[in-house]
């Protein structure tokens, strides 16, 4: 075999462990760690989470505050007194809401709302609200 054979196997060879140690380190003799990103450090609506509302925490609203709290995420609350938003955020907090999990951010949410309500987010200002699912708006509109 020539030389410049040899120094070209070793080329390639260099360059693929290269473009595969990106992804993964060794953290012990036989195993290795990948270096991406979670599913939920990716989407934050994937964190599970496991929560249980203490006493003062007594409405809807302020479960969702209180979930939303260290995840860099806030609840928009729409301006306007008519929107049913608010009606929502005032709503008791049902007792058997009071624990939840393990269960997804997104989910708790949801479940949290109740199935009538759609959660709506906005990535860029990281922000979540909600709105009506359109078949409660239509009979809402047939009165």
């Amino acid at each position: 075999m020539s030389i410049k054979y040899l120094l070209g196997l070793v080329l390639v060879t260099t360059c693929i462990l290269t473009v595969s140690a990106v992804y993964e380190i060794q953290v012990g003799r036989y195993s290795t760690m990948k270096t991406l990103p979670t599913e939920a450090q990716q989407n934050i609506f994937a964190t599970v989470t496991n929560v249980q509302f203490d006493s003062s925490i007594t409405t809807v609203g302020e479960a969702m505050r209180h979930l939303l709290e260290n995840q860099g995420i806030r609840l928009a609350v729409p301006r306007t007194q008519e929107n049913q938003v608010h009606t929502l955020l005032a709503l008791p907090l049902p007792q058997i809401h009071r624990q939840l999990g393990p269960i997804s951010l997104r989910h708790a949410l949801e479940t949290l709302a109740g199935p009538v309500w759609r959660l709506v987010q906005d990535p860029i200002h990281r922000l979540v609200s909600f709105e009506l699912c359109n078949e409660v708006v239509e009979e809402g509109t047939d009165e």
